[in-house]
């Protein structure tokens, strides 16, 4: 079942009542689009780490965590709503980016607190990319793409998250702010160029069904 009218069939109908010709962006516009947006909102997202650690010592770990989830929610919508086709996408990017987000942050924490460690990274990543992908595939009644969703996000979110981290530990000890900045920097590039993929992916069936549109409003028009 689809969630916030993003099925194939809604997306259309909007399409069509918007009076306009829509572009669906292609795959590599997808992946830059994600990459670019996603990197911003990932910067925003990882900025309260170094502010906490400075003005803030007194909050705890999980205060930590609700404050970049509400900046990772907050940034999401102004920098990467084009990934849905069509009209009306940036209040259905919010609804969906906030549950999909939220669940992903859910389950990553979740296993981090309870295995830690390499383990617990990984466990997060695998937990939160999937709970994730789940979302994001039924908002668009895309279940098919599920596995090429959570393989997507999964491996592009380790990729970005890993070698963030690398580079943030080199820097720990005489530039701990610009190894978070540039962890963030990383972790964006990966999880947006998943992202993009993500929204491609799910949304397939309604780029086929758009082409099928302007085929036969072809005639009409001649």
């Amino acid at each position: 079942m689809a969630l916030f009218q993003l099925d194939p069939a809604s997306i259309v109908a909007r399409a069509q009542a918007s009076g306009r010709a829509i572009q669906p962006p292609a795959l590599a516009a997808s992946i830059l689009r994600g990459v670019f947006g996603f990197t911003l909102v990932s910067v925003g997202g990882f900025a309260p780490w170094p502010v906490f650690e400075r003005w803030f010592r007194s909050m705890g770990e999980m205060d930590l965590y609700i404050a970049c989830l509400a900046m990772f929610i907050g940034l999401s919508g102004v920098c990467l709503h084009r990934l849905i086709i069509g009209p009306g996408s940036l209040l259905r990017f919010y609804k969906l980016f906030s549950l999909a987000f939220s669940a992903y942050a859910v389950v990553w924490v979740a296993l981090w607190v309870c295995l830690r460690g390499d383990s617990g990274s990984i466990g997060g990543l695998l937990g939160g990319s999937t709970a994730m992908g789940l979302v994001l595939a039924f908002a668009f009644d895309a279940q098919r793409a599920i596995i090429k969703v959570v393989v997507a996000l999964f491996v592009l979110n380790a990729l970005g998250y890993y070698f963030g981290g690398r580079i943030a530990g080199k820097l720990a000890i005489d530039h701990r702010a610009l190894g978070m900045l540039l962890w963030g920097v990383c972790f964006g590039i990966g999880l947006g160029a998943g992202l993009g993929l993500a929204f491609y992916f799910c949304q397939q069936r309604a780029r086929a069904a758009l082409r099928e549109a302007m085929v036969q409003r072809m005639p009409e028009a001649a």
